[in-house]
């Protein structure tokens, strides 16, 4: 019987074929994507907000704080050389002012917070912890006033070390504390992680932002601790709901500086009743509750 055998040469061409098919669709096949950018890149990014944490808008804070009446006696500077032209305002409730945000790297040194990083860094702030360390600014969102003087004393609007503010930069809200106190005659400056926590670019070698962020600071508030931002928050998002919620008012009229007007009133006929004794003096009432003393 006979059994044909297969061409070799004719084998060979067909293998030759089959090979060249497969590196042809190997061609037509879409490439890989790129691979991802190592976490690692050199690469700067911008910072990004942390998730909104208050249930009080951008817009109903800034509503409530439209109108102004001022409580300083004068205007503050928003840096060394810029004309005075910022007031602090108040309502019975809130003291606020809209600012620029300098970023205040002070206190506890860490990685981002250092004297590498902040050619003006301070290892303290003018409030501590609850357990005597300085606050960290690159891990506490907090704000900073100015210092007393005659412009504006803070103290006299029942606001200190721990009171709690809602700063507000375009439509976001995050609250912080007040942990330090800054020249006499500048406002508008808060630390790395409040900076950071509203979308501010926080470096203290050129971050911030030249305008636009307003500081709401609630009266005879205060977290506790101090250093506790979950406080803050609570306390925050309880005050700024009601301080909302209330209707528009200006707060009881200021004392004017300088000589009071004299009464022309005549005084009545007859013996002058004595006046009161006056109080034995004594120290007066305790400073600002967290000071740096």
């Amino acid at each position: 019987m006979f059994v044909p055998v297969p061409d070799e040469r004719a084998l060979n061409v067909r293998v030759q074929s089959l090979t060249l098919a497969v590196a042809g669709l190997a061609l037509l096949a879409p490439a890989p994507p790129p691979a991802a950018a190592s976490r690692g890149s050199d690469v700067p990014r911008r910072p990004t907000a942390r998730q909104q944490e208050s249930s009080v808008s951008a817009a109903e804070l800034l509503a409530r704080v439209r109108d102004c009446t001022p409580v300083s006696r004068g205007r503050y500077r928003t840096d060394a050389d810029a004309p005075a032209t910022i007031p602090v305002c108040g309502t019975d409730d809130a003291v606020f002012w809209t600012a620029d945000m300098d970023i205040d790297c002070d206190g506890r040194p860490g990685q981002r917070c250092n004297s590498t990083t902040d050619p003006l860094f301070s290892p303290a702030t003018a409030f501590r912890q609850s357990d005597g360390r300085y606050l960290s600014a690159e891990r506490l969102p907090f704000i900073v006033v100015p210092g007393v003087s005659p412009v504006w004393n803070h103290r006299d609007h029942r606001v200190g070390g721990g009171s709690v503010a809602a700063v507000v930069y375009q439509d976001r809200v995050h609250y912080a504390v007040v942990g330090d106190v800054g020249p006499r005659e500048i406002i508008g400056e808060a630390s790395y992680a409040a900076a950071e926590a509203l979308g501010i670019r926080p470096d203290p070698h050129g971050g911030g932002v030249a305008s636009g962020v307003t500081y709401i600071v609630f009266k005879d508030s205060r977290a506790t601790p101090i250093e506790s931002h979950a406080s803050a928050g609570e306390v925050g998002e309880r005050l700024a709901r009601t301080f909302v919620a209330e209707p528009t008012a200006g707060p009881a009229a200021e004392p004017t500086a300088g000589p009071q007007a004299e009464s022309t009133a005549e005084p009545p006929a007859g013996p002058q009743a004595e006046p009161p004794a006056e109080s034995p003096a004594g120290p007066q009432a305790g400073g600002e509750a967290g000071a740096d003393g």
